[in-house]
C-alpha cells in the first residue's frame, strides 16, 4: 500500500534549479537508500517528503493519518522542554500510556479507600488489559535499552537537555523517533554522531523496523545492511534501483553499459540511414527519402531530449508535437554533435602510484607503548606490515588510533618498544584534520608548495581533484571538510609514496569521492594503514584488521568480515578469534628482539589456503631469479635483525645486566648462524648459474 507519492516535484532557489522531475512512491514496508552527489538536493527533497518545505512545482499525497518521524542531518531544537531531562524526554513517547498510568494510580487509590463499586472495577480491569496490551508494563525498559544502544549511560539519563551537546541532542531526537515508532522514518546522516558500537545497534533495530524508512547516509556499509531498495538522485530525476548498496553498483554499472552500447548501435543506424537518404533524396525514391529523414529528424531530437533509453520507451507524441524537418546538412551535424551518455556524477579522476617498491617487510615494531607522558593510550607487542599489505585500525575515539599513526611517523616518540621501517619505504601521510595545509595559501600555491609543478601541469593535476576554474584560487581556510580532503588527495598523489598511512581518507567526501578514493587504494601497488570509520571501504581493503581495545592492540590476520564473523559467531568463533588473533600483551622487562620469520624463504610451493590474504596475488617463488630475489631479501632482514641485537648488546653492557647479556649473545650466535646459511645458499645459486 503505497503512504507517500510525490509526482513531478521540482525546487530552485532563485534562478539556480536544484532538481526537477522528482516522481516516487514509498510503500507500507519499504526500506530505502536515497543516494547522489553532495550539492544535488537530497536533504531539501528530505525536507519537502517531511513536509517542512513546500515544492517549487509537483505535488505530493500521503496517507490519510499517517505518522511520520524526519530526522534532520544537524542537531534542532525540536523537544517539548529544554528543562526535560533526557529521560523525561524519552517518555514523551508514550505520553498515552503515561495518561493511563495515571488514571490508574487514581482508580487504586479510589479502590484503597473503599470506593470500590462495580463501575470503578469495570474501568480499572478495561484501562489495565489496554495498559498492558500498549506495553505499559516494558516501556520503562525499551527507554533504557534505546537510551543504552545510542551511547547513553545511565549517569546521563537524568541531564537537562539543554546541557547536551549538538551531537548529544540529534542522538536523543533519534531515540525519540525510534520509540515513537513512525509509519515512515526519514532519516538524514543517522549515523554521524555515533560510534562503530551505537551505529551496529542501530543497523540492528532498523532491520527488524516494522514501518517504512527513507535513509540518506554517506555510510555505504550501513547502506548495506539497512535497506533493500537505493533512489539514486540526480538533477534531472531519480532512478530506483532493487537491492542493497552494493547491488545498486553492480545494477549502476551495468545500466551505463547498456545505455552506451544502445547509444553506439543507434547512432550507427542513423548513420547508415542517413547515407541512405543522401543518396536518395533527389533520386527516384525522393518521396520515400523524405518520409525517412522526417523520422530520422525525430529520432535525433528524442535522443537530445530524452536519450536512447528514454527513447526506448516514449513515443514522438509524448514529447513534442510538428517539428521542422531538418535538412540533409543540418541532420549530419546534429548527429555528429550526439555524445555518449554519461550519467554518473563528477568523479575524481585520482592516481596513487609508488615510485619505487618498498622492500618485503614494510614495516615491524615490538614491544611499543603509545601515548604521552603521565598519560599512556596503549600497549602492543608486535605489528607487522609487509609490501601489499592493507592494515585497517579500528577503535573508539580517543583510544589513539592518530596517535600511533604520528608515533610510526616519527613526530611522536613512543614511551617504549622499537620501530622499525623496511627498506625504500617512503611514507605519505594523510592527516584527519588536514593540519599539513597552511590555511592561508591558495590552492594552487599550497599544492605547489609541496610539490614541484609548474602552474600549468598544477592546474591540470587540480582538475581531477575537481578544483576547476576559479576554485584553484580560493584559501585553503575556505574550504569545505571535503574540499580539503581533496586537497590533501591531490598533494599525497604527486608525492609517490609506497606506504601509506590514511587517518579518515573518507571523511566529508560524497558517495562518488568514496568509491573513487576506494577503487585508486585497490590498485595501489604499495602498503596502507588505514584508520577509518568507513567500514565499506575497510570491508573491501583490509587484509588485517588491529583492534584497539581495553588498552591493548589486537591483531587480526583476515578481513573485515571473517573478523566480524570471528566477533560474533559464539563460542566457537571466539575460539577461533583467540586463535588467530594476536592479543599483545605489555611487558615490562626488557626482551632480546625476536629472530626475523624468514619461514618464507623455504616455502617453494605456493602458500596453503590458509596464508593471510593480500589485495594483490603474490609471484610464486618458482623461478631462479625469484629465489635469488628472495634470498636477498631475507638476507636484508638478517642483517638488520644483527644490527639490532648489536645495539641490545650495547646498551646490556653499560647496564651491567648478565642475564640479558647472555641471552643476547646466544641470540646473536643463532642470527649469525642463519646468515651463513643463507649465504651460503645464494652463493651455490648464483655460481651455479654463472
Amino acid at each position: 500500500m503505497s503512504i507517500l507519492a510525490a509526482t513531478n516535484v521540482s525546487q530552485s532557489f532563485g534562478e539556480t534549479e536544484l532538481f526537477q522531475g522528482v516522481n516516487v512512491t514509498i510503500h507500507a514496508r519499504d526500506r530505502i537508500g536515497l543516494v547522489g552527489p553532495n550539492g544535488v538536493g537530497k536533504t531539501t527533497l528530505l525536507l519537502i517528503l517531511a513536509g517542512r518545505q513546500e515544492p517549487q512545482t509537483g505535488t505530493l499525497t500521503r496517507a490519510r493519518e499517517l505518522k511520520l518521524g524526519y530526522l534532520r542531518q544537524e542537531a534542532v531544537l525540536t523537544f517539548a522542554g529544554q528543562a526535560h531531562t533526557l529521560f523525561a524526554e524519552m517518555q514523551t513517547a508514550f505520553a498515552d500510556l503515561q495518561q493511563l498510568e495515571a488514571r490508574l494510580r487514581d482508580l487504586e487509590a479510589q479502590m484503597a479507600d473503599g470506593e470500590s463499586g462495580e463501575a470503578v472495577l469495570d474501568e480499572y480491569g478495561r484501562l489495565q488489559q489496554q495498559y498492558e496490551q500498549g506495553g505499559g508494563y516494558t516501556y520503562q525498559a525499551e527507554i533504557q535499552r534505546v537510551l543504552q544502544g545510542l551511547g547513553f549511560g545511565a549517569e546521563q539519563w537524568q541531564t537537562l537537555l539543554g546541557h547536551l551537546s549538538g551531537g548529544q541532542k540529534t542522538r536523543a531526537l533519534l531515540g525519540r523517533l525510534l520509540l515513537e515508532k513512525p509509519d515512515l522514518l526519514i532519516l538524514d546522516e543517522p549515523t554521524n554522531h555515533l560510534d562503530m558500537t551505537a551505529v551496529e545497534w542501530l543497523e540492528r533495530t532498523l532491520r527488524t523496523w516494522p514501518g517504512a524508512l527513507l535513509i540518506v547516509s554517506h555510510d555505504r556499509y550501513f547502506l548495506d545492511r539497512t535497506v533493500d531498495q537505493i533512489w539514486e538522485m540526480r538533477r534531472d530525476g531519480i532512478d530506483s534501483y532493487r537491492g542493497n548498496y552494493t547491488a545498486y553498483v553492480q545494477q549502476r554499472q551495468a545500466r551505463w553499459e547498456r545505455e552506451s552500447s544502445l547509444f553506439l548501435a543507434e547512432k550507427e543506424r542513423l548513420t547508415q540511414e542517413l547515407d541512405w537518404v543522401r543518396r536518395h533524396i533527389a533520386g527516384g525514391k525522393t518521396d520515400m527519402a523524405k518520409g525517412r529523414l522526417r523520422r530520422l529528424t525525430r529520432d535525433i531530437i528524442l535522443i537530445e531530449q530524452v536519450g536512447v533509453l528514454g527513447k526506448e520507451n516514449k513515443s514522438w507524441l509524448e514529447i513534442g508535437g510538428r517539428v521542422r524537418t531538418f535538412t540533409v546538412n543540418e541532420a549530419e551535424q546534429r548527429l555528429n554533435a550526439l555524445r555518449p551518455p554519461d550519467n554518473s556524477p563528477p568523479r575524481l579522476n585520482l592516481k596513487l602510484r609508488s615510485q619505487e617498491r618498498s622492500g618485503r617487510v614494510a614495516l615491524r615494531a615490538r614491544k611499543l607503548q603509545i601515548g604521552y607522558p603521565n598519560a599512556p593510550l596503549f600497549t602492543c607487542d608486535k605489528i607487522r606490515l609487509e609490501r601489499e599489505d592493507c592494515a585497517a585500525l579500528i577503535g573508539p575515539n580517543g583510544s589513539g588510533k592518530t596517535t600511533l599513526l604520528r608515533t610510526l611517523l616519527g613526530e611522536i616518540p613512543p614511551l617504549a618498544g622499537d620501530i622499525f621501517w623496511g627498506d625504500n619505504v617512503q611514507p605519505g601521510y594523510f592527516a584527519q584534520a588536514h593540519e599539513q595545509l597552511n590555511p592561508a595559501n591558495r590552492v594552487i600555491d599550497e599544492l605547489r608548495r609541496q610539490t614541484e609543478m609548474e602552474e600549468p601541469e598544477a592546474r591540470r593535476h587540480l582538475a581531477h581533484y575537481l578544483f576547476r576554474g576559479q576554485d584553484v584560487f580560493k584559501r585553503v581556510r575556505d574550504l569545505s571538510g571535503g574540499e580539503r580532503g581533496r586537497l590533501a588527495l591531490a598533494i599525497l598523489a604527486r608525492q609517490g609514496a609506497n606506504v601509506l598511512l590514511l587517518d579518515e581518507p573518507t571523511n566529508h567526501l560524497d558517495i562518488p569521492a568514496q568509491e573513487a578514493v576506494q577503487a585508486v587504494l585497490e590498485q595501489f601497488d604499495g602498503t596502507v594503514l588505514l584508520v577509518s570509520h568507513d567500514r565499506y571501504l575497510v570491508s573491501r581493503l583490509a587484509t588485517q584488521i588491529w583492534e584497539l581495545r581495553d588498552g591493548r592492540l589486537h591483531v587480526f590476520e583476515g578481513t573485515y568480515a571473517a573478523f566480524l564473523a570471528a566477533r560474533d559467531g559464539g563460542e566457537t568463533a571466539v575460539a577461533e578469534l583467540a586463535a588467530q588473533a594476536k592479543v599483545l600483551l605489555p611487558e615490562t622487562a626488557v626482551a632480546p628482539p625476536p629472530p626475523p620469520d624468514l619461514s618464507w624463504v623455504q616455502e617453494i610451493a605456493p602458500p596453503p589456503i590458509s596464508a593471510r590474504p593480500r589485495r594483490k596475488k603474490r609471484a610464486k617463488a618458482r623461478t631462479w631469479q625469484e629465489r635469488v630475489g628472495q634470498l636477498d631479501e631475507a638476507l636484508s632482514e638478517a642483517e638488520a635483525w644483527l644490527a639490532e641485537l648489536e645495539l641490545q648488546l650495547a646498551d646490556a653492557q653499560a647496564t651491567g645486566d648478565e642475564a640479558l647479556l647472555a641471552r643476547l649473545q646466544a641470540e646473536q650466535a643463532e642470527a649469525a648462524a642463519q646468515l651463513d646459511d643463507l649465504m651460503a645458499e645464494w652463493e651455490q645459486l648464483v655460481g651455479g648459474e654463472a
